[in-house]
């Protein structure tokens, strides 16, 4: 591998990154919100922060599945 295909591998790897990192951080407030508080405000903020990657993983979820149902276990 020459130089740039090093650092073409290496920013795409860490690339991927940002977004599971901010899901984890979402959830861990969802589930800190949810222990805080059990009325008002938190749990609002318990059930939004929660639901959010319920809703992106189920969206990449069907997103995979329509580009290629015979590999993903869908539809064959």
């Amino acid at each position: 591998m020459n130089a740039f295909s090093q650092h073409a591998a290496l920013r795409s790897s860490v690339a991927v990154w940002p977004w599971p990192i901010a899901l984890g951080l979402l959830t861990a407030f969802g589930l800190l919100s949810a222990l805080l508080g059990q009325h008002g405000i938190w749990l609002a903020f318990s059930w939004a922060a929660l639901s959010i990657p319920l809703i992106v993983t189920l969206a990449c979820l069907i997103r995979a599945w329509r580009r290629n149902p015979s590999v993903k276990g869908g539809q064959s």
